[in-house]
């Protein structure tokens, strides 16, 4: 489908308009986003197989960022 070259050259635009700065969070928030939707989607094929009323298990914590609320 895409050779390396294309992908090269989409990479390329990419830092320019994103800039070089920004592009290592962008990347490490997008691996975050993919761990946590990873996550979901086995909790619920796990939730499928148990059924309505089975066994409910608590919720499981990822770990990441904390970020201070300014209300409290």
């Amino acid at each position: 489908m895409f050779g390396i070259s294309e992908i090269a050259i989409v990479l390329i635009i990419a830092i320019v308009v994103i800039g070089a700065k920004k592009l290592p969070d962008l990347v490490r928030s997008a691996g975050k986003s993919a761990r946590i939707l990873k996550a979901e989607a086995r909790a619920m094929k796990e939730q499928e197989a148990d059924g309505p009323g089975g066994p409910a298990r608590p919720p499981q914590v990822i770990r990441g960022e904390t970020l201070d609320r300014p209300d409290q």
